[in-house]
């Protein structure tokens, strides 16, 4: 996006403004639960589908997974929500997991479109993958099931009432929502496609027990992977705001009823309770009520503009793209 503003013409803050763990301790029973599930049917299952978010392409995929799921199975990769990402980086990601994870079978999706090219190589793709690989106990069975995986709103219901529908045309038969955890355990299965028979396991998401980095908790909190309120909208918010300011993304001025970038997330929202008169009724040290910006509410407004994409496109992880990462910076526009 053009901008009228210079990212050098700011002091903004140079290192991610949170460093307390503290923040990030979320595994529910449910995950742990569902993790000993999902290995108890790998033997009852042909392909392994990770669903993970485009804008974060390298943070928060579960090491668990290629360790006990993925490892074990012929295995796509699948980032959702490529709609919110940067469309000219999105060869030079694929090309990274090839060579720096091994991960041969990358495909981008936009779940809540059916005529996505990624929906509509994803069925194919399965049954070829499927068809090349030693099924062993399965080797005499027509039918093919497949375990859908990933960290928690990552849009994998979603993608199943998605490739029903368009394989199927039949109703959306998973529930879904935009906050984290809606699906709890594993489901039944859930038939998406005849001839050949393909059914699709939904799992509930399940994080790494433990975020090794702070800033990839932020990441998955910023992408709906972590209730908001776990850690903060207002920490969610001050995070984003320190991305944006640090990657020259300034559509959140406008938006949020400023004149120029500024580097306070607490003007930010004053600004923006300004701006869209979000304001809560409390009463004084002296018993008077009076009305005050309410700054979690215009957190939470702010994060949501992000998550729909109304601050423009981004690729989070773009500083850990290896190559050419000066020029993929000047491509944010």
């Amino acid at each position: 996006m053009a901008t009228k503003f210079e990212a050098a013409a700011y002091n903004f803050r140079k290192k991610c403004p949170y460093v307390s763990k503290d923040l990030l301790r979320w595994f529910p029973g449910h995950m742990n639960k569902g993790l000993k599930q999902m290995q108890r049917k790998l033997k009852s299952v042909d392909c392994v589908i990770e669903v993970h978010d485009a804008r974060i392409p390298f943070t928060g995929r579960n090491p668990i997974f290629t360790n006990t799921l993925t490892g074990a199975k012929p295995h796509i990769l699948v980032l959702n929500k490529q709609d919110l990402t940067i469309r000219s980086l999105l060869p030079k990601v694929k090309d990274q997991l090839k060579n720096e994870e091994g991960i041969q079978n990358v495909v981008y999706t936009n779940s809540k479109d059916q005529n996505c090219r990624g929906l509509k190589t994803l069925r194919p793709l399965m049954v070829d993958i499927i068809k090349n690989s030693n099924r062993y106990n399965r080797s005499e069975e027509l039918d093919y099931n497949v375990m859908i995986i990933g960290v928690p709103n990552v849009g994998k219901s979603s993608l199943i009432n998605m490739l029903r529908s368009r394989n199927m045309h039949m109703k959306h038969a998973l529930p879904v929502g935009a906050v984290a955890g809606v699906t709890r355990s594993l489901m039944m299965k859930i038939k998406i496609n005849t001839n050949p028979d393909i059914f699709m396991l939904d799992t509930p998401g399940i994080l790494e027990p433990s975020v090794s980095n702070i800033e990839m908790g932020l990441k998955l909190a910023l992408c709906a992977s972590l209730q908001d309120h776990l850690v903060g909208e207002e920490i969610i918010a001050d995070y984003l705001l320190y991305w944006l300011n640090s990657h020259g993304q300034f559509r959140y001025v406008d938006y949020m009823g400023l004149t120029e970038p500024c580097d306070d997330i607490n003007k930010v929202l004053i600004s923006g309770a300004l701006k869209f008169n979000r304001v809560r009724r409390t009463r004084d040290f002296d018993g008077q009520l009076r009305d005050v910006p309410d700054i979690t509410d215009v957190a939470r407004t702010m994060i949501r503009a992000f998550r729909t994409g109304e601050l423009g496109r981004t690729l989070l992880d773009i500083d850990l793209l290896k190559r050419d990462r000066d020029k993929a910076e000047h491509s944010l526009a």
